[in-house]
């Protein structure tokens, strides 16, 4: 995917060892390859140097197995994602502060007239897009190889993740490390590799040297927050635990041993339910794994106030609430540019293409992935907007079957909205839920869309803000 390697941090003290400055793992070992928060810096990065996502692919070759016995095809996901994971011992080489300089460095060397940081979301990126400004994550996604894992053992998860964590945490105290167990969200894999969200406490070095080199004085800073809850395990010093997760479309309750949703998932991916035995939380949900941690949202208020950039932060309790946000700032957008803003496409997970979406003109609205609860969404969302001449639909498949998941009626459901044309992607839906396709797939449909250029001027931030504003039919979106 990525091969560019940039930013170096300050010294740490790992295991007790030092770590010369810059000897750490590069950012692009590090940040997980495929992951839906490396996908969209690499969208973010290309839209602002005028490219498409044309060379952005998945970690592959399973495609041709879509026929196989479910066996070969889970140890064959196994063995990829062990390829691309890090070892046990390399987590102690994990250096966060590296990870935040190979991001920015990423950006074309230019002034910016603002800046949006937070949680990874599809309709952020097309925002920033829209700004014309870069989009910083507040965390990055890490997964570690297990050997003898299995997917029906979340305690034995968290006790091996436990280690990982604290040799992550050793050289990395201004971070927090989520662990995230759900099978029905990764599948076999979770069995094969530990994913680790790890999230930064406060702003980190490279982010406040590039935006305060890089911003326009004055300019805006937008932090969008992911506001869903989860039951969380706090497994202390700085490391915390989740069975399951919202991503999955299932509720905590359906996590539980009895549960008939879970059993389906784990006879999907090769486990036992009978298994299963989470380890037990008391107290209220915590921040599910995508949210922001308090410190990194506190650290960019202050640092904006020391330089005169005011701060708008955006709270969304759902995911498709700031999805149809983005989705009207969009139309309205396009509109005052003199063009029609009624062609749609509904993107989903991996499948975006941010820079070819401008190139022809097109209202974005991305599904958080392919559950029942993300297309209800972009439906209901639909249902209530007026009418879209055109509504191309890319669905993501998951590579497993999940009870949670939409079936392909409902994905032609979707695309019935539009008047005219109404196209589900053929080659996205033929091996669906299993057969994966690549990123650069959504580059390909978009690429087939007439042009409509030359592309509006970019929008300003306040603009943006007050749009988000006036959308009182966005319930589960606050903005202050």
């Amino acid at each position: 995917m990525l091969s560019e390697r940039g930013g170096s941090g300050p010294a740490h003290t790992a295991r007790g060892e030092l770590t010369a400055q810059g000897a750490g793992l590069a950012g692009d070992r590090v940040v997980a390859a495929g992951s839906t928060g490396r996908v969209l810096i690499a969208a973010a990065v290309r839209a602002l140097r005028g490219e498409d996502c044309a060379d952005l692919g998945q970690p592959g070759g399973l495609s041709r197995l879509t026929g196989a016995p479910a066996s070969v095809r889970r140890a064959a996901a196994n063995r990829s994602a062990g390829r691309v994971a890090l070892t046990p011992e390399q987590t102690a080489e994990v250096d966060a502060a590296r990870v935040a300089g190979w991001i920015v460095d990423q950006y074309p060397r230019r002034r910016y007239p603002g800046a949006v940081l937070g949680s990874p979301h599809g309709a952020a990126v097309h925002l920033a897009v829209a700004l014309g400004v870069p989009w910083l994550p507040a965390a990055f996604d890490t997964t570690v190889q297990w050997p003898g894992g299995a997917v029906d053992r979340p305690r034995a998860a968290l006790d091996h993740g436990a280690a990982l964590a604290a040799r992550l945490l050793a050289g990395n105290p201004d971070v927090h490390v989520r662990q995230v167990h759900c099978p029905a969200s990764r599948g076999t894999l979770a069995g094969a590799t530990v994913s680790l969200a790890v999230r930064w406490r406060s702003l980190p070095a490279a982010y406040g040297r590039f935006l305060a080199d890089r911003l326009d004085a004055g300019a805006p800073v937008l932090v969008l927050r992911d506001g869903r809850t989860w039951p969380v395990y706090d497994a202390g010093r700085g490391h915390s635990f989740q069975t399951g997760s919202p991503a999955s479309g299932l509720d905590p309750v359906d996590f539980h041993p009895d549960s008939h949703a879970l059993r389906q998932v784990l006879r999907a991916v090769g486990g036992d339910g009978a298994r299963w035995e989470p380890p037990e939380v008391s107290g209220p949900p915590g921040h599910a794994e995508q949210s922001v941690e308090p410190g990194f949202d506190l650290a960019v208020r202050e640092w904006a106030a020391r330089r005169g950039h005011r701060v708008h932060r955006v709270l969304f309790s759902l995911p498709g609430a700031l999805s149809a946000a983005v989705a009207d700032v969009y139309r309205a957008w396009l509109r005052r540019a003199g063009k029609t803003g009624d062609r749609l496409v509904v993107e989903c997970g991996r499948l975006l293409d941010p820079w070819q979406v401008v190139r022809a003109g097109l209202v974005p609205y991305w599904c958080e992935n392919a559950t029942r609860r993300s297309v209800d969404a972009a439906e209901w969302w639909l249902a209530g907007s007026e009418p879209f001449s055109s509504v191309d639909v890319l669905p993501e498949s998951p590579g497993m079957r999940s009870p949670a998941l939409a079936g392909l009626p409902q994905w032609l459901a979707v695309a019935a909205f539009g008047r005219r044309r109404r196209a589900l992607d053929r080659t996205a839906a033929r091996g669906y839920p299993v057969a994966a396709v690549p990123t650069r797939r959504a580059t390909e449909v978009l690429r087939a869309q007439p042009y409509d250029l030359p592309a509006p001027p970019p929008l300003p931030a306040a603009t943006a803000v007050e749009t988000f504003r006036d959308g009182a039919g966005h319930p589960g979106l606050v903005v202050c």
